[in-house]
């Protein structure tokens, strides 16, 4: 992503401000590069991170905040882009615990709208780190003690009485000519044109953005008139004045002139789309945009009429095509949305994301799972801005309860169950305690109470879920009710009661002849109950495997799988429990589900141990270790691996010694998430089986 997103045109020119970058951040920890908007800043970063990779053994990540509008998730934003699980709440502790000991690079992208956050979050990630360095953009300063700024210039403008050839060497020209030739591909300096576009160059302040702009123009006009045309816009704003206007008001001039050129309808849809930060499909934009003067068969036409004036980007995201807005192009357009237009956008905004949550939930068992969870990673972005939308400005709590819930399956994947939380709590507050929309966001919100450990939170949930699903006497919902009172029995320590209660609830959804629901409560029964009732989880394994075979749902069954090889653990089939988790690695990986691969590396680790190859089970304990650490969490408060764990711990430690395992423990710490997977896949040597 760049300002804000990621394009493959070329990167042009900066040579200096690279350099100036790699000395900074070879004596600084926080560099900030600040700039008016348009002027580079995102870009420039990117480049940088790219030129520098190779000197951070533990990576570099770049982080884009331009479509987070909520300070309060900048935390959960940053360890979700990190790979890190919120597997407890607050996050932050995880985070910085994930940092400690990395030499990397974070790049914070578009920070100025979050300031203050961003100032506390950097503060704390440096405090408590020693390696770690931090590249952020912003177009203020983050104002923390030890930033170092490094303002970022326009481009080198020519002389006009430069030759061509230096005309054409410049860095605003190389700029010009890029982009010109992409709307006009024999498009070349030469010495008709070089003192024109010297002029444009100069007129329009080198900054990237303007010339981008002013580029596209040349599709439809000849470079002489674009020079008048830019001419006469800027005599007018300096009133004729020779002085050159301020940057900041050269861009604003330049996008002035290029609303200017669009027809009344692509300035209205200009402004529509700007409150996309995530981009939007052309299904949306028909959906969402049209209306008050534009026809939904108009859309497609004006929006071509956009890219060609660079207004709009063009994204391929996998089969699909995405039409995206530089940041800054994104907040002029916002300011020409009138109130009307504004409350218009903000309900259908709300009304079509609620309907593509409930359509694309990943809780179900349907082949496209898959598809489902990468359109809501693409669409996420506008799904907080409809979120937050539903619990302001639309005062319409329920349909935001109503997205939140139906995420629930993709917080939990993407690791992102604070964030979960924090909206589901949010509309539980706002919404009356009769309201039926409740019911499913107090047992999803309760089931990633669970899987935080916050077992206060879960019991007031649970509790609220079964009162409200008494009083409606709905069948469904009764037996939600009692699958969350289930879950919460059996991780609070009562399996024999958890499983009854799960029972009753599958018993319910087989009558009712909700498949989605009894896949849930069959992967559910499998991994709780098998700590206890082996055999038991098994057979349901097995069934969710039967059932996922039928109905075709790759996630339902690789957790199915995972449910299985867990219960031929307990039963002493350790073979049988290597090779499930060998498969069930494969679609987890696919999709960076973080919450699996921590128990892939764990269960390994038993296996190794098992197989009688301490050496590798201490490593891929500190593999998972590290993991664990990152998200919070531990394999001791994991009712179904608490006793495994120690016992593999306790075993491999002493046939090793305490000195080499504490040395092979370390070694697997700090191999990183996708060399740990990598290494677990190895083939094993064969060694002579132990018991543990």
């Amino acid at each position: 992503m760049t300002e804000s997103h990621a394009d493959e045109s070329a990167f042009i020119g900066r040579r200096h401000e690279l350099a100036e970058i790699r000395r900074l951040l070879g004596r600084t920890r926080l560099l900030t590069l600040t700039g008016a908007g348009g002027v580079g800043k995102s870009r420039l970063a990117r480049r940088a991170a790219e030129m520098l990779s190779a000197g951070y053994p533990d990576g570099v990540q770049v982080i884009e905040l331009a479509g987070l509008e909520d300070g309060d998730l900048l935390e959960s934003t940053v360890a979700s882009a990190l790979g890190l699980r919120a597997a407890q709440r607050p996050i932050g502790a995880a985070l910085l615990d994930y940092l400690a000991d990395k030499r990397m690079l974070l790049v914070l992208d578009n920070c100025e709208h979050l300031l203050f956050a961003c100032a506390a979050l950097i503060n704390q990630m440096l405090r408590h780190t020693l390696r770690l360095r931090i590249l952020a953009t912003s177009r203020q300063t983050i104002g923390i003690y030890g930033e170092q700024l490094l303002r970022v210039p326009s481009l080198a403008v020519p002389a006009c009485d430069e030759s061509p050839r230096k005309i054409a060497r410049r860095e605003a020209v190389r700029l010009f000519s890029d982009r010109a030739a992409t709307v006009n591909p024999d498009f070349t300096v030469n010495a008709t044109n070089a003192t024109t576009l010297a002029r444009i160059s100069a007129r329009l302040d080198g900054i990237p953005l303007a010339i981008e702009l002013a580029a596209a123009r040349l599709r439809t006009t000849p470079i002489d008139q674009l020079l008048r045309e830019l001419d006469d816009r800027f005599t007018t704003l300096t009133g004729g004045s020779t002085t050159a206007l301020p940057r900041h008001q050269t861009l604003r001039a330049t996008m002035d002139w290029s609303h200017d050129l669009c027809s009344p309808a692509e300035q209205h849809l200009w402004a529509r789309l700007a409150t996309f930060p995530g981009g939007v499909d052309l299904d949306t934009a028909e959906e969402i945009c049209s209306g008050d003067g534009i026809a939904p068969d108009e859309i497609f036409d004006l929006i071509s009429g956009l890219v060609d004036k660079s207004v709009l980007t063009t994204q391929q995201v996998r089969t699909a095509t995405r039409y995206r807005m530089l940041e800054s192009i994104r907040a002029y357009g916002r300011e020409h949305l009138t109130p009307s237009e504004e409350t218009t956008l903000c309900h259908a905004r709300c009304a079509h994301y609620r309907r593509l949550a409930d359509a694309n939930r990943i809780d179900r068992i349907v082949p496209d799972q898959v598809y489902r969870y990468w359109l809501l990673q693409t669409e996420i972005a506008n799904l907080r801005v409809a979120l937050d939308s539903c619990f302001t400005r639309a005062h319409d709590p329920g349909a935001g309860l109503d997205i939140a819930s139906s995420m629930w399956s993709y917080w939990v994947i993407t690791g992102t169950i604070t964030e979960g939380r924090h909206w589901l709590d949010r509309g539980l507050d706002l919404t009356s305690k009769s309201d039926p929309v409740r019911f499913t966001a107090l047992w999803a919100d309760a089931l990633l109470a669970i899987y935080q450990g916050d077992v206060a939170s879960a019991r007031s949930w649970v509790a609220e879920c079964r009162a409200l699903a008494e009083q409606s006497r709905d069948e469904s919902s009764l037996a939600f009710a009692l699958q969350i009172a289930g879950v919460f029995a059996c991780s609070a320590g009562d399996p024999k009661k958890g499983y009854a209660l799960l029972e009753e609830a599958r018993n319910r959804h087989r009558a009712l002849g909700d498949f989605d629901a009894l896949a849930l409560n069959l992967y559910l029964a499998s991994v709780y109950c098998s700590a206890t009732a082996p055999h038991e989880a098994a057979v349901l394994g097995e069934q969710l495997i039967a059932l996922c075979n039928e109905r075709g749902a790759p996630l339902f069954r690789s957790y199915a799988q995972f449910g299985v090889a867990i219960a031929a653990w307990i039963q002493g089939d350790w073979r049988h429990t290597e090779a499930m988790m060998r498969q069930v690695a494969i679609p987890w990986t696919v999709i960076n589900d973080r919450w699996g691969l921590v128990q892939f590396l764990e269960v390994m680790g038993w296996t190794a141990c098992r197989r009688g190859d301490h050496l590798r089970a201490a490593r891929l304990l500190g593999a998972a270790d590290a993991v664990w650490q990152a998200v919070h969490a531990s394999p001791m408060v994991v009712r179904y691996s608490e006793e495994s764990h120690r016992n593999c711990v306790e075993h491999t430690r002493q046939v090793l010694g305490g000195r080499a395992f504490a040395d092979a423990f370390r070694s697997g710490a700090r191999l990183g998430l996708d060399h740990a997977i990598a290494f677990a896949l190895e083939e094993e040597p064969a060694v002579a089986a132990t018991a543990f």
